[in-house]
């Protein structure tokens, strides 16, 4: 097993919060991120991730899905930056939704990055790692 990938010398480990309706994505993108030293949060949907969000501590990333019941990841994300406690909180989204307009869209709402389904493990844990170091190199 490889060593987890430190990301700062932080006392406190990173938080993640993934939101998907669906427990084997969450379980999925859990094991993928086991590899970097974080903790993860896990919401199946949109009423939850927001109240997550507002925990503390609060995440340093968001993992979003687009295509949930009741509440899409567009409403999810519009909510989390209309509110002033979490419009910091970086936000990707994570879905099968692949088009380039459909990553555009996502991006012009706001989310840092946009992965398409399936993940691919490596690609998937450094884009990661990469918007937690920005994140947490604004702190």
């Amino acid at each position: 097993m490889a060593e987890p990938e430190s990301l700062t010398g932080r006392t406190q480990r990173p938080v993640v919060l993934a939101v998907d309706d669906l427990p084997s994505n969450l379980a999925v993108a859990s094991a993928m991120l086991e590899e970097l030293d974080v903790d993860i949060r896990l919401a199946e949907d949109g009423p939850t991730a927001l109240q997550y969000a507002e925990l503390a501590p609060q995440p340093d990333l968001i993992l979003l899905d687009v295509m949930m019941p009741g509440m899409d990841g567009h409403e999810v994300l519009a909510r989390l930056r209309a509110n002033p406690a979490t419009r910091h909180i970086p936000v990707i989204f994570v879905t099968a939704l692949d088009t380039p307009g459909d990553e555009h869209s996502g991006l012009l709402e706001g989310a840092v990055d946009y992965i398409a389904k399936p993940l691919q493990a490596p690609v998937f844990r450094a884009r990661v790692r990469n918007h937690l170091e920005l994140k947490l190199a604004r702190v």
